[in-house]
């Protein structure tokens, strides 16, 4: 018996594969090729674009895949929502779809769409929430491009984005969120009602949750003497407890933890003040709680 999954092709594809790696999943992937090689004889990998994903796992062609929360709901698929997986092109965070208008545009709400045209890739989700506002507006599909369709006469554009940038660069100004997305992992119902592919999938979401949150942290080992040791361990924030070991050498002990890696340029020059010599941070492939 095999696992068909499917893998994100285009923006999420190389983060994915990045991830999968870290899990324990070597995925080669042929420019010519749909069809992925893993080094994993129980799963039988496919390439698929992000926003037709949740259609295909839906109809069971594959019996899982990774795509986001906005394609589930721009598809209305009935998938079953196994996990989250917080992560995306550029960050490990949520994107947003987001309404934008050109900066020099008198449009400052949503209430100012009424009878505007909107390009987007994402329309019934765009259709929904004007709805919802009670705004009638013409969402049209993008086809790509969709940060220039205000230079050939759309009046606003909902387009994705993590940090904003991009939109700023191209004279767009943010006036709404549509929606949040994250990335999801999601099973055909049939295939999750299979025992033997749900704890294949229960495996590969363990231990891609815990590649995404070694993303996030660092080891740290170091060796502290015992007339230190009350001091370092003060400055040291750990998922539990850190771990310390006697060293042969008397009254001195070797302190290894885990730490958040955005703060690690602030507690290292802080533990060698303290004390501590011989300070060594490694990466991490996994963490699992």
């Amino acid at each position: 018996m095999k696992l068909k999954l499917g893998i994100p092709k285009g923006s999420l594809q190389d983060i994915t594969v990045k991830l999968f790696k870290k899990a324990g999943f070597n995925i080669t992937i042929s420019t010519r090729s749909y069809f992925p090689s893993i080094d994993d004889r129980e799963i039988e990998a496919t390439l698929f674009r992000a926003q037709e994903m949740s259609r295909y796992v839906e109809s069971g062609i594959i019996d899982c895949g990774i795509t986001g929360r906005d394609w589930i709901l721009e598809n209305n698929s009935k998938v079953i929502k196994i996990a989250e997986l917080i992560y995306a092109k550029q960050s490990l965070r949520p994107v947003r779809w987001v309404l934008a208008v050109p900066d020099n545009s008198s449009i400052k709400g949503v209430k100012d769409l009424k009878n505007k045209r909107i390009a987007t890739e994402l329309v019934n989700v765009t259709k929904s929430f004007l709805k919802k506002k009670g705004i009638k507006s013409d969402v049209e599909f993008s086809w790509g491009a969709t940060e220039a369709k205000t230079r050939m006469g759309m009046d606003a554009i909902v387009e994705v984005t993590e940090t904003g940038a991009s939109l700023r660069a191209n004279g767009l100004r943010i006036i709404d969120t549509i929606c949040e997305s994250t990335t999801q992992f999601i099973a055909n119902k049939k295939a999750w009602q299979n025992s033997w592919k749900k704890k294949k999938m229960e495996k590969i979401i363990l231990l891609l949750k815990g590649a995404i949150l070694a993303e996030q942290k660092v080891g740290l080992k170091m060796n502290v003497s015992k007339n230190n040791l009350s001091k370092v361990l003060a400055i040291l924030p750990a998922m539990k407890r850190p771990t310390v070991s006697s060293l042969s050498e008397k009254a001195w002990f070797d302190v290894d933890t885990i730490i958040d890696e955005e703060v690690v340029k602030e507690i290292i020059p802080r533990l060698k003040k303290a004390g501590a010599q011989g300070i060594i941070e490694y990466p991490l492939n996994k963490v699992i709680y």
